[in-house]
């Protein structure tokens, strides 16, 4: 395959690259620098450095009223929340799962001894579709875990009345769905619990952390135990337990930057839209649809080729790369053909039509703080170049 050239061989020959500094997906937003610190102050002044101090209650506190859902409990990071709301809810066997997601969704089971069963996507929206989790479901299969992805919401009347059918679990990944809601309801709001990733490259984060968010008093306590060794009171313990506390300074992290939620939130959705004027116009590339009548953190530019382009796309990424934009293809191959499941339980002799053909032809690009409009007109002219060198 011939290689093709970069945007400056092509149009501005000797020309250094496009930016000097590289544009990466998920650079953290941060907050105001002198909250930080003088949240910081006062949990040195405190000498409270974790175990459940005040910061970390505000933080919950303040999750839980911005999404309307009682229960927030803050955890050590995403993936830990999701192993504590697997656990919590007694899962075994098999659970459902989609194959397009990052590969921790399936992780988090397979840790705890439990086969992640993958179910296809609707192609038009990326998320589970509901006739493939039917199809899946079998006498082991005990939940159904979903995944809200680019913060579009799942489908969550259909898997709701899927889990009530068969007598099962639900429950979901929501690491990119912090602010989302559907019918107007809040992300958090949704299955038996929703878990979130407040990783330095989420739209919302806490340096590193995760949360689960739900409306069941008793799997709240459950999840609250289970992150402290099963701690009830000072010395006594009442359940079984890990070390899954968030430390006072994420959550200070944390609650300056769910102060400046607005900003970031009307940052994203500029580049969206700009991203949107300028991709409209290029053939056989389209732009993931965002619905407007519903909240959105818009953290994510997703590019899908169309047509010839995408056996070309990773060349289209290569011309980029070599422009300091580090756009990325996101969720390929899928954890299906990921090792250790592709050779487990006949997963790599599996096919999921609709996961390998949108694994295949997407493209993420840089949003956020750190990329502006005249930003955006540059790298969609290097993709308007790259893809005439793909053609």
């Amino acid at each position: 395959m011939k290689e093709i050239k970069t945007r400056r061989d092509l149009a501005i020959n000797g020309a250094p690259a496009a930016f000097k500094q590289a544009l990466h997906i998920g650079r953290p937003n941060v907050g105001s620098r002198k909250e930080f610190f003088k949240y910081a102050e006062e949990i040195f002044d405190r000498n409270w450095l974790s175990n459940n101090g005040p910061v970390v209650e505000e933080l919950e506190k303040k999750i839980a009223e911005y999404h309307k859902v009682k229960h927030c409990i803050a955890i050590c990071n995403g993936t830990v929340a999701l192993e504590i709301a697997i656990r919590s809810l007694g899962l075994k066997g098999e659970v459902i799962v989609p194959s397009y997601t990052f590969i921790a969704t399936a992780h988090a089971l397979s840790w705890q001894g439990i086969t992640p069963v993958f179910a296809d996507i609707d192609p038009d929206t990326h998320n589970l579709d509901p006739e493939s989790v039917r199809n899946k479901i079998t006498s082991n299969t005990t939940a159904i875990l979903g995944v809200h992805l680019w913060g579009r919401v799942a489908p969550v009347e259909e898997l709701r009345q899927i889990a009530k059918q068969y007598n099962l679990k639900l429950l979901f990944d929501a690491a990119h769905a912090f602010g989302c809601s559907h019918n107007s309801t809040m992300v958090g709001n949704f299955g038996d619990c929703e878990v979130f990733s407040f990783h330095a490259t989420k739209f919302f984060n806490t340096f590193e952390g995760g949360a689960v968010l739900t409306n069941d008093d008793q799997l709240a306590e459950k999840v609250r135990l289970m992150r402290n060794f099963g701690f009830e009171g000072m010395d006594n313990v009442v359940h079984l337990g890990i070390n899954g506390k968030m430390t006072e300074i994420s959550a200070a992290m944390g609650l300056v930057n769910i102060n400046s939620i607005k900003d970031v939130i009307n940052t994203n959705q500029q580049n969206y839209f700009a991203y949107k004027k300028e991709i409209d116009k290029i053939k056989n590339i389209t732009l993931f649809q965002i619905n407007q009548k519903e909240s959105n953190n818009y953290q994510y530019i997703v590019l899908e080729l169309n047509g010839n382009l995408v056996s070309k796309r990773d060349e289209i990424i290569r011309v980029l790369h070599a422009e300091n934009v580090k756009a990325r293809r996101y969720f390929w191959p899928g954890c299906h053909r990921m090792q250790p499941y592709r050779e487990q339980n006949q997963a790599g002799k599996e096919h999921l039509i609709n996961t390998e053909k949108v694994a295949e032809r997407v493209i993420v690009l840089p949003t956020g703080k750190a990329v502006s409009v005249n930003d955006i007109e540059i790298i969609t002219d290097i993709i308007r170049v790259g893809k005439k060198g793909a053609a």
